[in-house]
């Protein structure tokens, strides 16, 4: 599929969407945006987040709405703020919004009921508005697509995974705004004595830019724990802090970055030679991002370099090919290489594995590939996130199985003199262009040298 790097009108745009839908399915489609949550008591709301394909084809935030589809026709269903909703928040009205998303009609919600026959849905995730799906559309509306919405799942797949211009212009906003933040939180560091502190300098310039945390920002001295969102630790001087932050734009786009740095400024050698194994193995497969490309030999690659590398460490024995055949590699790199990114962080993962594995493709059981969330060849417009790492889990090496299925390939007393690394990861977002690829991100430097300069 082509792309384009021009961005255009907000209706243009989720116009040509919805067009290029509509060449795929003959059936129509009902997609809700979802309902606000309370926290503790109904007025006390956590923020509001659209359902990401809704946003996809409609373009705005809107709560308790959603939009039908048929032949590329669009209409809109929300109701008008009362008087009483207008003393306490700022609603849209149905008439400014429809022309805003260029809808051909709009109605209030309570006429979506006669609508619902035969339409195609995918499931929000908030459990009030789904029970609305289910009963408009009079049937069940799964987690997992089923049905007349699979094949809506697998459309909307088709255009997701290859970004527009307009897709694009909003992703290297929420790029921008990330880069800046990351190295504020770098700048922070010397002087930070908690996580906490720490966090508040990187989020504190998401807020700047009205955007907002894509997902629950890592940053944490457990890096260990490789989705930490505890910010309580002190920060000692021989800690590595990883911070795992992205901005999302006020539109629903995301961003994705690592970078692993020293509290006190200058890697330790041991976290030194641990860091640049993790960078070898991040070059190496940026440098393979590129059409037709498959996406799960570039997670071997970096499976191979880890491995390769810890080898010449001494923590590893053996042939590399070997260890990561017999995945011992895992054993410090657990997950995959990456993911795709648009809407979503991890884009589209609400439909399970449809988006990230290609078509007859499974999730493999195996230890070094269970992880891997996108099994299928890049392909120009794919937006993905390539993140190697090294991590010591405890619950990992620690395990008596992994002890003895591995007791021969570990210097397990060498090992030990690397104990003040507990985890290291180092993230950026790729695109997938006509020639190669494009590294987003690449303004925030990765290099241990730059990393040191920033920080210090």
């Amino acid at each position: 599929m082509e792309f384009s790097s021009n961005p255009t009108s907000l209706a243009t745009t989720v116009k040509q969407r919805r067009q290029r839908l509509a060449q795929q399915i003959d059936f129509p489609i009902i997609l809700w945006s979802g309902s606000p949550s309370p926290r503790n008591f109904p007025a006390n709301l956590f923020p509001f987040r659209a359902s990401s394909h809704f946003l996809y084809f409609a373009g705005l935030q809107l709560e308790n709405a959603a939009i039908r589809l048929e032949n590329g026709k669009l209409e809109l269903f929300m109701d008008d703020p009362t008087p009483a909703d207008t003393l306490w928040h700022e609603i849209p009205t149905r008439s400014d919004m429809a022309q805003k998303i260029g809808a051909d009609a709009a109605y209030p919600m309570t006429e979506l009921a006669s609508h619902g026959s035969g339409a195609a849905t995918i499931a929000v995730q908030d459990a009030t508005t789904c029970q609305s799906q289910a009963q408009i559309l009079s049937r069940p509306v799964t987690p997992v697509p089923q049905g007349i919405d699979l094949s809506l799942a697998k459309a909307i797949v088709s255009l997701r995974l290859y970004h527009d211009g307009a897709a694009l212009s909003e992703l290297r906003q929420g790029v921008a705004v990330t880069v800046k933040a990351h190295q504020a939180g770098m700048v922070a560091t010397m002087q930070a004595e908690s996580e906490a502190q720490v966090r508040g300098a990187i989020e504190a310039v998401f807020l700047a830019h009205n955007m907002s945390p894509a997902y629950g920002s890592i940053v944490t001295v457990h890096g260990e724990v490789l989705h930490n969102f505890k910010y309580h630790h002190a920060l000692q001087p021989q800690d590595l802090l990883l911070v795992d932050a992205g901005a999302e734009t006020a539109n629903g786009w995301a961003s994705d970055v690592t970078r692993t740095w020293p509290v006190k400024g200058k890697f330790s050698p041991t976290q030194r030679d641990l860091y640049d194994l993790v960078l070898t193995a991040h070059d190496a497969c940026i440098a393979e991002v590129r059409p037709d490309v498959e996406y799960r030999d570039i997670h071997l690659l970096a499976a191979s370099v880890i491995a390769s590398g810890l080898v010449d460490l001494g923590i590893l024995k053996g042939q590399p090919e070997d260890l990561v055949e017999m995945d011992a590699h895992a054993l410090f790199f657990p997950h995959g290489v990456g993911h795709i990114l648009g809407l979503d962080v991890h884009d589209m993962e609400d439909l399970g594995d449809l988006a990230g594995y290609a078509e007859g493709r499974q999730r493999s059981d195996r230890f070094g590939l269970g992880f891997l969330r996108l099994d299928r060849p890049l392909k120009p417009g794919m937006l993905v996130t390539i993140e190697p790492g090294f991590y010591q889990v405890p619950a990992i090496l620690q395990d008596a199985d992994n002890r003895a299925k591995y007791q021969e390939v570990v210097n397990w007393d060498r090992l030990a003199k690397f104990a003040d690394v507990r985890g290291i990861r180092i993230e950026d977002d790729v695109l997938v262009t006509e020639s190669g690829n494009e590294v987003l991100t690449s303004a925030l430097p990765t290099s241990a040298e730059r990393i040191e300069e920033l920080v210090a």
